[in-house]
């Protein structure tokens, strides 16, 4: 029998000379056993793209929470429906053919269109499903952000989270990562970039450094004390402000340890190492615990600013919008903790006091 016949009426579209099934009339049976060809032929498609992007089947597979022959399946079904070899692979690499680049950048552009044309079909009631993949600052990501984070799992049930704790700004394409929350200024012109809140930073240290001295409250006497760097963001020069009038003073400081983890700089700190100037959100138990002084309260290092980070599309999944949402709404209010000691009282305190 002819399949075209068996399938019913079929329509073929050729676009930038690569062959894409864009119309079935009537359901078919596929190898994958699918209840709808057009969502087996999408489903395909975005396991291509995931191959291509992922740069190898395994790790195409481990993204998509699959196994390499079940992937391997997948793209020699789609091979073989569009009637073109997609990629050339031997023992050492993969490469995409002509057709097969061709193919990428127009499944890229059906597979969002698909998306958005079920998005606006559901409306409202579009409820967010599958896996987010959110790569987040080791500190923020352990404590601050945890609180949201459960929120949006409690909000969407059907959702999963993968949550990944690092300190850089990831390949959003090799890795598969939906967003990341990245502290600090984003450099990258290729990438959407949402500023969600701003950390405030605080001089603090332990009252041990001091030695029975009163405590500093101007940034010249701050200059005479041993320092701490959290290198990512100053390394020999801090810049403070004053809250009330607004003078800006450079103090420049020759640390005894330097680092780029924030945990790291507040233990040291606590163990009277060095003068740190770090995420006040970060330094509230200390200071109410007695364990840390705020130096200096009436100035402050500029804040850091919080973005949300992600690649840019024509059309961003439910499970992103939902996400980003829920971070905008929490994020100010999670890092924005200023000491909540009077500044009085801390002006007034001796180390011994």
């Amino acid at each position: 029998m002819n399949r075209g016949a068996e399938y019913g009426h079929k329509v073929r579209a050729s676009v930038a000379g690569c062959p894409v099934l864009v119309l079935y009339v009537t359901r078919m049976k596929t190898d994958l056993h699918t209840s709808s060809a057009t969502a087996d032929r999408v489903a395909l498609l975005e396991t291509f793209v995931r191959i291509v992007e992922a740069g190898t089947l395994s790790a195409a597979a481990a993204q998509l929470g699959s196994t390499q022959p079940t992937i391997s399946r997948r793209l020699q079904a789609l091979e073989r429906s569009l009637g073109v070899r997609l990629l050339q692979r031997s023992t050492h690499a993969m490469t995409l053919t002509d057709d097969g680049a061709r193919c990428y950048e127009r499944a890229k552009e059906l597979i969002a269109g698909w998306q958005s044309f079920e998005s606006e079909v559901r409306g409202a009631s579009d409820e967010p499903a599958g896996l987010l993949r959110v790569m987040v600052p080791h500190a923020l990501g352990q404590h601050q952000l945890v609180g949201p984070l459960v929120d949006y799992l409690k909000r969407y049930p059907r959702m999963a989270v993968e949550w990944r704790l690092e300190d850089r700004t990831p390949d959003f394409t090799a890795e598969g990562i939906d967003c990341a929350i990245q502290v600090g200024e984003v450099s990258d012109p290729s990438v959407v970039a949402l500023r969600l809140a701003e950390v405030p930073r605080i001089v603090v240290a332990a009252p041990s450094l001091l030695d029975g001295a009163p405590l500093p409250t101007e940034p010249a006497e701050l200059q005479r004390l041993p320092w701490l760097a959290m290198h990512t963001f100053y390394r020999t020069e801090i810049r403070l402000t004053h809250a009330v009038t607004g003078e800006m003073v450079r103090v420049p400081i020759r640390p005894r340890l330097s680092t780029d983890g924030l945990y790291a700089l507040r233990n040291a700190a606590v163990l009277g190492v060095g003068v740190a100037v770090a995420s006040a959100w970060a330094m509230n138990e200390e200071l109410e615990a007695g364990r840390l002084l705020h130096l200096a309260p009436q100035w402050r290092a500029p804040p850091l600013p919080v973005h949300i980070v992600y690649p840019p599309a024509r059309f961003y999944p439910a499970r992103l919008r939902r996400f980003i949402d829920i971070m905008r709404n929490a994020l100010p209010q999670a890092v924005a903790a200023l000491p909540s000691r009077p500044e009085q009282d801390q002006r007034d305190q001796t180390p011994n006091g």
